[in-house]
């Protein structure tokens, strides 16, 4: 278990980013993401994230790729991007090993944290896929909810993914940023 408190939050740089794709890529891929709960082996094959795609959100304006840190280790990661008056968040991932001690929720904190006092949303928005009931009831605890609004899976695109299931498909997820989310 991590000790939230210990954790050092910063800004990924370009020399980050295999770190980035390892970490990312064994929360959701493959054998060794079944050690956590955020899996996504049973429904999708292949890769999650690609160098190129970190590059681009570690390099665009009001973007920025968050690392939680302790001890210098790369524990878990997530993007957040202002887009407008919203905030998007994605990309989360948690070493499968550390899941379920309170790391994601003190990451997901931070992440709203910064959506609100650096960036000026006042609300953060993301897409989960809809089958994936257990994430988005964690999300809902947390104060997210379901929209009804939802975004087709991108099939065809190895970049991310190779579907296991013909009926994928993303649900926007909304929560608005208050004082007292931000504390």
């Amino acid at each position: 278990m991590t000790n939230p408190t210990s954790l050092a939050f910063r800004a990924a740089v370009r020399e980050d980013i295999p770190a980035i794709v390892t970490l990312v890529e064994s929360a959701y891929r493959g054998d060794a993401s079944r050690v956590g709960w955020t899996t996504e082996a049973d429904l999708l094959d292949g890769q999650r994230i690609d160098p190129e795609g970190v590059i681009a959100d570690i390099e665009r304006d009001a973007s920025q790729v968050l690392l939680a840190e302790q001890d210098g280790v790369l524990l878990a990661c997530c993007h957040i991007e202002r887009k407008g008056d919203f905030g998007y968040f994605g990309m989360f991932a948690v070493q499968p090993g550390r899941q379920g001690g309170g790391l994601g929720r003190a990451v997901l904190a931070e992440a709203e944290r910064r959506l609100q006092t650096d960036m000026g949303c006042r609300e953060v928005r993301m897409t989960v896929i809809d089958v994936r009931d257990d994430l988005i009831a964690w999300y809902e605890r947390r104060g997210y909810r379901r929209t009804g609004e939802y975004a087709p899976f991108p099939y065809g695109d190895e970049r991310f993914g190779i579907p296991k299931r013909e009926d994928l498909r993303f649900e926007w997820l909304r929560k608005p940023l208050t004082t007292e989310h931000a504390a």
